[in-house]
Parts: structure tokens; sequence; C-alpha cells
């Protein structure tokens, strides 16, 4: 085709693909450097849980930073209609990484290895329950891209597509809970003494089989896709524009209570469905039996 002849704006079409792409390319990034953040810290947990504090903050902050960037490309790819099948994978595998690996390398730097005993019961246990995290969003990630991408050929029984909610806790805000602890508390565990770090371990192993239940279950979260447009959107404005402010004054508390909010709240819903669903169904069941 002569180049005269091509239809204009081709290839700003072609560049705007290459945005999302550039959004998780930095969720990677911050995978990466979250991970190499925890091992730093738990090389001077014990000698200097100072030192060691700022580096498990600087991990749990590129967490939370992921998240910023993971909600960015895709929204990015839905405006701009750029997303593709590649883009769909490619953000999973980084999902994998930044909020799967990262945050269990962080939670064994940060409270696992330097409170208990390499190869006692509550470490092997903790290490089962780690891996258990991992796997649940490993699965949770690939049930997603399945429900997504083939609808049709899913197992009878499986929750039908809706848009304005995810099956299971996406990964994302579990893995921001778990950074979300350490941005509020970053001395590693040890430092508080042996008694209350063992304590502390066995209450976030109890927070993390939770976590792991909740992305494999079929529990609904809001997406929050809907949201955006007419007086809702600019209440939803004003409301962001608030807890931006709330985490830019008061960070370790704002993002622990955003994510602590986000993961109940699904699980909340679901029980008082559960119970309102059987309020309606006891008079039904009473009359009949009169």
């Amino acid at each position: 085709m002569d180049p005269e002849t091509k239809p204009p704006h081709r290839g700003l079409k072609k560049g705007l693909y290459v945005i999302p792409t550039l959004f998780t390319a930095a969720n990677v990034a911050m995978g990466f450097l979250a991970v190499l953040s925890s091992i730093r810290g738990f090389a001077v947990a014990a000698s200097d849980p100072v030192a060691a504090a700022v580096y498990f903050n600087n991990a749990a902050i590129a967490i939370g930073l992921a998240i910023l960037f993971d909600t960015v490309d895709g929204r990015v790819a839905r405006a701009t209609r750029t997303a593709t099948e590649i883009g769909v994978q490619f953000d999973s595998l980084a999902d994998v990484l930044t909020f799967g690996i990262a945050p269990t390398a962080l939670m064994y730097s940060w409270a696992i290895g330097p409170t208990f005993t390499e190869n006692s019961p509550g470490h092997n246990a903790a290490v089962f329950l780690l891996f258990a995290y991992l796997m649940c969003g490993a699965f949770r990630l690939a049930r997603f891209n399945l429900q997504a991408t083939r609808p049709r050929v899913l197992v009878e029984g499986s929750p039908k597509i809706d848009k304005k909610a995810f099956v299971g806790l996406p990964i994302p805000p579990a893995g921001g809970l778990l950074a979300a602890l350490v941005h509020f508390a970053p001395m590693p565990l040890n430092a508080h003494g042996n008694q209350p770090a063992h304590f502390y371990s066995y209450v976030l192993l109890a927070l993390i089989g939770i976590l792991s239940f909740l992305m494999i279950s079929t529990i609904r979260y809001s997406s929050m896709k809907a949201s955006g447009s007419g007086r809702p959107g600019f209440l939803l404005v004003l409301l962001l524009a608030g807890v931006g402010m709330a985490v830019w004054f008061y960070s370790q508390y704002a993002l622990l209570a955003i994510a602590a909010v986000y993961v109940s709240h699904g699980l909340l819903w679901w029980m008082v469905r559960a119970i309102a669903s059987r309020l309606r169904r006891a008079p039904a069941d009473g009359s009949h039996a009169g």
C-alpha cells in the first residue's frame, strides 16, 4: 500500500496498544523490587530490626503501587479499546508474581522466618499455608481467565459472568491486605519478643488461610467497573479525592482500613444474603406446614 493512502492515525492506534503493557510491566517491576526488599530485610532481621523494617516497608509500598498499576492497565485497555488476549495473559502472570510470590516472600521474611526455628512444626505449617495461598491465588487467576475468555464452556453449575462482580476474592486485594499489615507495623515480629512474635504469627497464618479460601470461593466481590458516570460518578470522584488525602497523610491506617473493608465486604454481603434468603423461606415453610 502506498504510504500516502494509509488510513490516518494508524500509527497512533498501534502505539495505544503499548500503553497498557507499560503499566503491566511496572506491575512486574514492583513485584520484583518487593521480593528483593524482602530478601534484604530477612538478611538483617535478627541483627538490625530497624534496618529490616525499612526494607519490609519498601516491599509493602511496592506491592501497594503494583495494585495501582494493575488497576490502571485494565482501565486504560478498556478506555482505549486495546485489550488483547496476550495482554490478559501477561497481566495474570504479572499478578502471580506481584500479589502471589511477593506477598508470600514478604510474610516469610517479616514474620515466619525470624520467629520460627527452621523445620519446627510452626515453621513447616507456615510454609504450607504460604504455599496454599500462592496456589489458591494462581487458581483464582486461571479461573478468572477461563471465565473471561471462554464463558460458554464452563462446567455446569459455575457462576454466570457478571462484570459488576468478581467470583471469589481477587488476588490483588488479598496481597494488598498482607502488604498493608506490614506497612502498618514494618518492624519484624521477632523484635517484639518470642511469645508475642509466635502469637502474632499464628494470627497471621489464620488470616492467610482465610484469604486463601476466599480466593477460591464463589463469594462475589464488587469489581467497581460499573461506577463512574452521572451523579454517582461525581460523588465517587469526591470519595476518591477524600481517600487519596487520607492515604497521603495517614497511609498506615488508611491503607489497612481500605484493604480490610474490601476483603470483608464480600463475605459480609454473602452472610447477609444467606440470612435474608433463609428468613424468606421460613414463612413459606411455616405456612405450608400449617
